[in-house]
């Protein structure tokens, strides 16, 4: 018994796909083996069908595990299975993005040792989508026990760390040649822009700085040693938890639904302040025409000035 895949051309030249159980029987008059069809599933690209071959494979293997598949070919040797669709997917759109091309393979931090930034990068972005956790549970377990990234195989927590830092070191640039890879090569509309912030709250007694807006802090030497605002701190909680300090988080994305741009504020900021800022950060996208629609705080008319460049023209909405 086995699965078979019966294809059909139709007339406007479309080849339709059908998935059928079918089975070997013995023909003892034509003294040959014919195809009987035990089960018409329906059209391969049907959700539905799929859906129906996934419920009969793991009935399958309910019965027969894959260890006594494995014995009756001695010639077969299992060395591990897993899961990559979804790898497999998140690498594609890895490469047509260019980030194999923007991040090289081996690289040099401040250190001067060399560093596989790239597959550092891919691996921690895949762990974000799909598994997302700490860097360390990366390294040790998903890495390790959980998938396989081409490449990836000899990294170290150091490693991942270490990429970071770059990344962040050089931030500004790679988020601006992201965003016009992204516009360019999955042909973005952002004449019209969506933005919006959430928080997100810490589990912290204590604000940084103790609540002081003048003092920065500095990142780490391998980061570049950049000053940042002091983030978590107390203010307005859109998820009801201003007992503790918290961050806001800001995104745009044009209505194809790519994020273009992330910020992460102060905890205390007002909308319509990170509002003004997020669109003075787009500026260098260089939209010359657009529609900014923000939440209502962050709508106001000194945020709906047009953004300065020829032909600029620009519109913002609200609620």
């Amino acid at each position: 018994m086995f699965l078979r895949e019966s294809k059909q051309k139709r007339a406007n030249g479309d080849i339709v796909t059908h998935l059928q159980l079918a089975e070997s029987v013995w023909n003892k008059e034509t003294q040959r083996a014919d195809t009987r069809i035990v089960y018409n599933f329906g059209r391969a690209d049907a959700p539905q069908v799929r859906e129906r071959v996934r419920t009969l494979a793991r009935g399958i293997l309910r019965r027969v595990s894959p260890a006594e598949l494995l014995g009756a070919r001695p010639d077969w040797t299992l060395r591990d299975a897993g899961p990559y669709g979804a790898l497999h997917v998140r690498e594609q759109l890895w490469k047509r993005i260019g980030r194999p091309e923007r991040l090289p393979a081996l690289t040099r931090d401040d250190t001067r040792r060399t560093l596989p930034g790239e597959r550092a990068c891919c691996a921690m972005v895949a762990h974000r989508c799909l598994a997302p956790a700490s860097k360390l549970y990366c390294y040790a377990q998903w890495l390790r026990e959980d998938v396989r990234i081409a490449g990836a195989g000899g990294l170290e927590l150091q490693h991942l760390e270490r990429a970071r830092d770059c990344c962040e070191q050089h931030k500004e640039t790679v988020e601006k040649a992201l965003f016009f890879r992204i516009a360019d090569r999955f042909a973005c509309d952002v004449e019209l822009v969506f933005y919006d912030t959430t928080t997100l709250h810490c589990e912290i007694d204590a604000e940084d700085a103790g609540g002081t807006e003048e003092v920065p802090l500095r990142g780490s030497a391998l980061a570049g040693a950049k000053p940042y605002p002091a983030l978590r701190q107390r203010g307005k909680a859109k998820n009801r938890r201003e007992d503790v300090p918290q961050g806001v988080v800001g995104i745009a994305m044009p209505r194809d639904g790519f994020p273009v741009r992330s910020w992460v504020f102060r905890g205390d900021p007002v909308d319509v302040e990170t509002g003004a800022q997020g669109k003075a950060d787009l500026r260098g996208g260089k939209l010359t025409r657009s529609v900014f629609v923000g939440p209502r705080g962050g709508c106001r008319r000194r945020t709906c000035r047009p953004w300065p460049g020829a032909g600029a023209r620009t519109s913002c909405a609200g609620p």
